[in-house]
């Protein structure tokens, strides 16, 4: 690598609930540096959600680390050169990154959701990944059928 790698940002914690995740998934439900727009749709969100799922008997910041964890990918398909040929090839995902995708999916398919206001949208999507089910959990899924089908590629990883 000619550059060095960049140094890993320390986030603060966000001031409600004080977790660095939060502050982390509010950077990527942050759109145009509006990030005090961002605190209040995830807020409310995880509001409604406290209110829809009364019986959970879980805080709705636990049912939101549930919903993450479920959306949660182990394997990718990564494309590989081998002899003029493109191969599928799975790979364990890297822990950082696991996190990164779980969190922009929730947020990017929150945005595909029908729905009012971007905290019902929210709301509806982390209710469905915390019963594993909805478009986010489906991606899931579909990351890891595709890296089964492509098993017998594996031995090309690098």
């Amino acid at each position: 690598m000619r550059k060095a790698k960049p140094k890993k940002r320390i986030l603060l914690p966000d001031p409600k609930f004080g977790d660095q995740q939060v502050t982390r998934f509010i950077n990527n439900l942050m759109v145009d540096g509006k990030k005090s727009i961002a605190y209040t749709i995830f807020y409310d969100a995880l509001d409604i959600v406290g209110e829809k799922m009364k019986d959970a008997e879980k805080a709705p910041l636990e049912i939101w680390k549930q919903a993450l964890e479920n959306i949660t990918p182990q394997v990718e398909v990564k494309s590989r050169r081998v002899g003029g040929a493109t191969f599928q090839v799975p790979m364990e995902v890297r822990p950082e990154r696991k996190v990164s995708i779980s969190m922009k999916n929730l947020v990017l398919y929150s945005r595909k959701r029908a729905g009012h206001s971007m905290a019902e949208k929210l709301a509806g999507e982390i209710m469905a990944a915390y019963n594993q089910e909805g478009a986010a959990f489906k991606r899931k899924e579909e990351m890891h059928r595709m890296a089964e089908a492509n098993k017998a590629f594996a031995h090309f990883r690098v």
